[in-house]
């Protein structure tokens, strides 16, 4: 059975494959150039975007 789990999505979550592969596309960045924004500014989706300037 399918158990249901929350997602946050203000928040980018690295351990995730699914969720990495969604925020990869959706901010057109490769995956190197996530986790270093990550590492920068956090997890928050709001800053990495405003990291990039698409805030």
């Amino acid at each position: 059975m399918f158990k249901a789990r929350f997602v946050d999505r203000r928040l980018i979550n690295m351990k995730d494959e699914f969720h990495v592969k969604a925020w990869t596309k959706h901010l057109a960045v490769d995956r190197k150039m996530l986790e270093q924004l990550i590492a920068k500014v956090g997890n928050s989706a709001t800053a990495v975007k405003k990291e990039l300037g698409r805030a």
